[in-house]
Formats: structure tokens, sequence, C-alpha cells
């Protein structure tokens, strides 16, 4: 088993290499499905929800992979020139490279639009997928919707605009990330997953509705969807009772037959 503390460099595919870019990660081996962590926007893999369902796959025998987006935590690269497209590449090369057998997505907020994105490339290798907030075309349903006429002109004429974060410094918000999210929307057709899909859901997000959510269970066609909506969760979700919901939910559709 590898030492899930130890930080490992994958070089990037994306653009033919050529940029020299490197994907930081962590991973372990085990000898039942694996699971595969997909962070949200400028959140890295040493989250507290990335590190318990490490921790948990661990003592379970399930094989485990976090990383990081280009432009975000320890992996190379500027986030402000990071695009949906580019994250959804290094999530599908860390599928093909990293792992090997059936494996189990786990995308919190923007990390469950990537990782389903990144499903639809690699359908043989994704059985079943467990989102917490997910924040599916938020560039344009969410924020670029939300943005007044001054806030969308110094994206588009600047190519930048700093929004205002509860969690860290500003978001970045270039105008290549919007454009490029227009290129990569999934809500307005079915998605075609047939894999067993959980959500889980806070009533009290600011940053993802849950009615917004809500609509992932008619867009896709899998029969097996389950959604949990939490009363008082916020959008991190990842206090102790949230992080227990999100490894039962891991647990449940693990022990499904793939």
């Amino acid at each position: 088993m590898i030492n899930a503390s130890k930080v490992f460099f994958l070089p990037s595919r994306a653009f033919g290499g050529e940029e020299k870019n490197k994907i930081a990660y962590k991973k372990t081996s085990g000898t039942k499905p694996g699971f595969i962590w997909c962070g949200g926007l400028k959140s890295d893999m040493e989250g507290s929800k990335a590190i318990a369902l490490h921790d948990w796959a661990i003592k379970n025998d399930h094989g485990c992979v976090r990383f990081d987006y280009f432009g975000h935590g320890q992996s190379s690269g500027i986030f402000s020139k990071g695009t949906i497209s580019r994250w959804v590449s290094d999530t599908a090369q860390v599928i093909n490279e990293l792992t090997k057998g059936p494996q189990i997505l786990v995308g919190s907020s923007m990390g469950a639009w990537v990782a389903t994105l990144a499903a639809l490339r690699e359908p043989k290798r994704i059985k079943a997928m467990l989102f917490i907030a997910p924040a599916f075309d938020f560039t344009e349903k969410l924020m670029w919707a939300g943005y007044d006429e001054t806030i969308r002109k110094t994206i588009m004429e600047k190519g930048i605009y700093y929004e205002p974060s509860d969690y860290d410094e500003p978001y970045e918000i270039s105008r290549a990330l919007i454009l490029n999210g227009r290129e990569n929307l999934l809500m307005d057709v079915p998605i075609n997953f047939e894999g067993p899909l959980r959500i889980l859901q806070g009533m009290q997000d600011n940053s993802v509705p849950w009615s917004h959510a809500q609509k992932l269970i008619d867009i896709f066609t899998s029969n097996d969807i389950e959604m949990s909506l939490i009363k008082n969760g916020g959008h991190n979700l990842s206090g102790e009772k949230d992080i227990a919901r999100m490894l039962r939910a891991a647990e449940e559709i693990a022990s499904r037959d793939m």
C-alpha cells in the first residue's frame, strides 16, 4: 500500500503536455472498487471531507485517489488560467493513469459537474457517483445569472472579476472560465448515466440552492438516484454528522455489485 500522506506528481497530458504542468495526488490501493475525490472550485485534496473519505477507504480495503486540479493546491499552474475543460481533462487522466477496475467518483460542489463530464468520457470505468452540494453549470446558471451588468462587463472587458469568498481569498472569475463553462453545460439535456447516484444537499446552502441540485434527479437517466436534504446544512457540509452521512452513502453504493 502506498503511503497516503505522501504527495506524488503526475505529468499533465493536457495540451499535449507541452506546458510541463504536474497534477499532485495521493493514492492508496485496495481490492474493492476504488474512490476518486473531485474537489470544488479553489479547494484542494487536504479538505476534511477528502481526508475522511480516504481514511475510510483505507480501513475498508478500497482504493482511493485524491488530487488537485490545475492551478489548485499543490498542482502546478495558475488558477485564473484554469477552465472546466482543463479540470475535466485532469480528472479523466487520473481515472485512466492512476486507477484500474470500477471506480466511484465523489464530487463536491464544482467537483460534481467535473466528475460527471469525466464520467461521460469514461463510461465503462465509472460505476457510481456521490455528489455533495453539486454545482452543475454554476458558471452560467448560478454565477453569470446572478451578476449585474457591471460585473458582466468587467469580466468580458477586463478578463477577470474578483468575487468575494466566505472560505478564502476572492475567487478569480475569468472570461475564459465563463466562456468555457458554456461549452460544458449539462443541465439542459438528459445525462446518460445508469449507475447509482447519491446526492447530499444542504437546504441552507447559499452557493447552490437545493432546488438547483434537485433538478439532477430528472436530468440523469439513472433509475437509482437518492437525494438527502439536510435542513440546516450549508454548502460546505463538513461537520461531523455531514461527513458521517457521506461515508454511509459511500459504503452503500460501494456494496453494490460492480
